[in-house]
C-alpha cells in the first residue's frame, strides 16, 4: 500500500467509543502503518510492524487493542513494553486518550524511579492495560504483584531499541509469563538478529508489515524548530509572520477545527488568512487555493490531508504549528514549498515534551533540523520601520504628488507647523492600524525559551530582574506575590509526587520553579498555589496537561477571585482537608525535593527517640 490512502478511521471496525474519541482528537486519516495494521489486530493476529518512530504506532496498536478489551474485567489485558520511562508515559497518555469514552477504563504506566508501592495501589484497585519497561514489569512479576496470566494481547514498542538498551533478555523473560494463546505485536525500526529470533519464538504465523521511509527532503529547505509552550505559540507566530522575508505560508495544524479557530484569529490580527481543511466542498478548496495563487491570500491553515498535491508557487515558508505524530506527514508538508529548484523555508513548532518527536523526524529525513531565535518585539519593530520606508520610497518613485504637496504648504502656512512636523503627523496616521513600534502583550515567559545565546540571556536578565524586585536580599521566602490555590485532579493513588506536578506545571506554564508554592499530594487530588495575574490561557493549557497519567484538570479552591498572600489565613481554611498524608515540596537552588511530612505522631515520638 502507498503512503497516501483514501482510508479513514470511520472504515475500521473500532468500538464507537473509540471512534467517538477519535473524532473528537480529529485524526482525519490513518497512517500507512495505521491502515495496514489496525485490521489484522482487531482479527485477533499477530503483527509484526517494521517501521520508523514517528510514524503513528501508537495508534496503529492502541486502537484495535483497545477495541477487544473487556472493560467489565479488573485485571491486566494488555501489556506495552517500552524501552523508556519517557515512551511508557507517552504511550499510556495517548490510550487514555483514545479511551475517553470507555467507562471504567484504567490504564497504568510502570518504570522505574516511580515509588513501587504507587504501583501497588493501583494495580490493586484493578486496571485493564499497563505500560511498563521491563526492568519495573519483571520486579513486578518477582514480587507476584503483576500476574499475567490472563493477558490477552502484548505490544513490543521500539523492540530494536529494548534490544540496544540490554532489555532483550528481560523482555524474553516477560514473555514466557504470558499465556500461550495471547496476541503478540512486535513494532521496530530495524530487525536484527535477536528480535527476529523473538519473533519466530514468541509469534504465530505473523502478519510482517514494512512501511518504507522517506530518507530525503528537498535540499533547498531550510528547516528550524522553535521549542515552544503551547499556551504562547499564536504570539511566536504572529512575531515569525512578521519578521520573516516571505511571500506566501501554509501553517499546518493536527485538526479540521483548528484550522478555522486559528485562520479566525489570524484574520483578527490584520493577516489576510484562510482554513482548509478536509470539511470544506471541492469547490471551496479550489477557491481557497486561487485566492492563494492570485495573492488575495497570503495565508492558509491546513491539515495534513486538505494540503495534499497542494503547489502554490508563491508559498515560500511552511509552519509545522503542531508538529505531526508522522515523519512521513512532516516530509508531505514542508515538501509544498521549496519546489523546482526555488529556496524554501520550514518552521516547526515542538513543546518540550515533544522532543523525541523531533529526533524522529531528524532520523527519518537524515537532517539536522536547526533551532530558530524567536524574533524578539524589537526586531518587530525593525521589521515594520523599514517596510514602512520602503512604502514611502515608492510612493515617492511611483505617484504623482503635486496635489498632496500643495495641500501640505497650504496646511503649513495656515498652522505655522514645520515641514518635519507634519511628516511625523502623516506617519503617525499612516501607521495607526498597525504601529511601527507594537505594544507589549502581556507576560509570555515562554517566549523567551529561547533556543541560542540571545533567548538565554533574556532569561537569564528577566529572572535576575524578577528577583532582584520581588525577592528581600537573602530571604527568598520574603516573595509576597498574590498567589491564588488551586486543586488538581490528581493525586497519591494515581503515582503523583511533587516533582512530577512541580516539572510539569513549569515546564508547560513558563513560571519558574519558585511560583509554584505549597504543593501537598493527597490521595485522589492535590493542591498547588500559584500567581494571581496568571494569565487565562495558561490555565486553559494546563487544564489538559497529563501528570502521573491524568489530566490535570486545574480549578481554583474557593472561587477564581480569591487571592491569597504568603501567611493568609483564609488560604489555609480554603484548602481542602487532606485525604492522605500530603507530599511538600522544599525547593534548593534549583533542584525540587521530595519530603515527608509530619508522622502519625506515635511513629514521630520514634523517630524523635532515634
Amino acid at each position: 500500500m502507498g503512503t497516501e490512502t483514501a482510508l479513514t478511521f470511520s472504515d475500521f471496525a473500532l468500538a464507537e467509543p473509540l471512534q467517538r474519541a477519535v473524532r473528537e482528537i480529529g485524526y482525519e486519516q490513518p497512517s500507512p502503518i495505521q491502515s495496514q495494521s489496525i485490521p489484522p489486530l482487531l482479527e485477533g493476529r499477530d503483527v509484526i510492524g517494521l517501521a520508523q518512530t514517528g510514524t503513528g504506532k501508537t495508534a496503529a496498536f492502541a486502537l484495535p487493542l483497545l477495541s477487544r478489551v473487556d472493560l467489565s474485567l479488573r485485571f491486566p489485558q494488555v501489556l506495552v513494553l517500552a524501552p523508556t520511562r519517557e515512551l511508557a508515559i507517552q504511550v499510556a497518555e495517548a490510550m487514555q486518550s483514545y479511551a475517553k469514552f470507555l467507562p471504567g477504563f484504567h490504564v497504568l504506566p510502570i518504570y522505574g524511579g516511580q515509588s513501587m508501592g504507587l504501583q501497588l495501589k493501583q494495580l490493586q484497585r484493578g486496571v485493564q492495560v499497563v505500560v511498563g519497561t521491563p526492568g519495573r514489569i519483571q520486579d513486578h512479576l518477582r514480587r507476584e504483584t503483576l500476574k499475567l496470566d490472563r493477558l490477552r494481547a502484548v505490544v513490543l514498542d521500539e523492540a530494536d531499541e529494548m534490544l540496544r538498551m540490554g532489555f532483550i533478555d528481560a523482555v524474553e523473560d516477560i514473555l514466557k509469563h504470558t499465556p500461550a494463546e495471547r496476541q503478540v505485536a512486535l513494532f521496530s525500526a530495524t530487525m536484527p538478529e535477536a528480535i527476529r529470533r523473538i519473533a519466530r519464538t514468541y509469534l504465530r504465523d505473523p502478519l510482517e508489515i514494512r512501511i518504507k521511509s522517506t530518507t530525503s527532503t528537498v535540499a533547498a529547505i531550510r528547516q528550524r524548530y522553535w521549542l515552544v509552550s503551547g499556551t504562547h505559540k499564536l504570539d511566536a507566530l504572529t512575531r515569525i509572520l512578521e519578521v520573516e522575508d516571505s511571500n506566501a505560508w501554509i501553517v499546518f495544524v493536527r485538526t479540521k477545527t483548528a484550522t478555522v479557530e486559528l485562520a479566525e484569529r489570524l484574520e483578527a490580527r490584520g493577516y489576510a488568512c484562510g482554513a482548509l481543511n478536509g470539511d470544506m466542498t471541492q469547490a471551496m478548496r479550489e477557491q481557497t487555493v486561487e485566492r492563494v495563487k492570485s495573492g488575495s491570500l497570503d495565508i492558509v491553515v491546513a491539515t495534513d490531508v486538505a494540503a495534499r498535491g497542494l503547489d502554490v508557487e508563491r508559498i515560500t515558508h511552511v509552519i509545522n504549528y503542531d508538529i505531526p505524530n508522522d515523519t512521513e506527514a512532516y516530509i508531505h508538508r514542508i515538501g509544498r514549498t521549496g519546489r523546482a529548484g526555488r529556496k524554501g523555508e520550514a518552521i516547526l513548532f515542538v513543546a518540550p515534551r515533544e522532543r523525541y518527536l523531533l529526533k524522529a523526524i531528524e532520523r527519518a529525513t537524515g537532517q539536522p533540523i536547526e533551532p530558530m531565535h524567536l524574533p524578539s518585539l524589537e526586531d518587530v519593530a525593525d521589521r515594520r520601520t523599514t517596510q514602512f520606508k520602503e512604502q514611502l520610497t515608492t510612493v515617492l518613485e511611483t505617484e504623482d504628488l503635486d496635489r498632496f504637496a500643495s495641500l501640505v504648504a497650504e496646511y503649513q502656512s495656515e498652522q505655522e507647523v514645520s515641514l518635519e512636523r507634519i511628516a511625523a503627523a502623516l506617519a503617525f496616521l499612516a501607521q495607526r492600524d498597525k504601529p511601527l513600534v507594537p505594544d507589549a502583550p502581556p507576560a509570555s515567559p515562554s517566549l523567551d525559551k529561547t533556543p541560542g545565546p540571545r533567548g538565554t540571556r533574556r532569561l537569564e536578565e528577566r529572572k535576575e530582574r524578577t528577583t532582584r524586585e520581588r525577592t528581600p536580599a537573602g530571604d527568598r521566602r520574603g516573595d509576597d506575590t498574590p498567589m491564588i490555590a488551586y486543586r488538581l485532579a490528581v493525586g497519591e493513588s494515581h503515582g503523583a509526587q511533587v516533582k512530577n506536578i512541580v516539572g510539569a506545571i513549569a515546564n508547560e506554564s513558563g513560571l519558574p520553579s519558585r511560583l509554584i508554592r505549597k504543593v501537598q499530594v493527597h490521595s485522589e487530588h492535590s493542591t498547588v498555589e500559584l500567581p494571581a495575574d496568571l494569565e487565562p490561557g495558561i490555565l486553559e493549557h494546563l487544564q489538559k496537561v497529563w501528570v502521573a497519567g491524568r489530566p490535570l484538570q486545574i480549578a481554583p479552591i474557593g472561587g477564581a477571585d480569591r487571592e491569597y498572600g504568603r501567611g493568609s489565613s483564609s488560604r489555609r481554611s480554603a484548602a481542602p482537608k487532606a485525604e492522605a498524608r500530603p507530599v511538600l515540596s522544599v525547593r534548593k537552588g534549583a533542584q525540587t525535593d521530595v519530603k515527608e511530612a509530619k508522622k502519625p505522631s506515635r511513629r514521630k515520638q520514634e523517630r524523635d527517640k532515634r
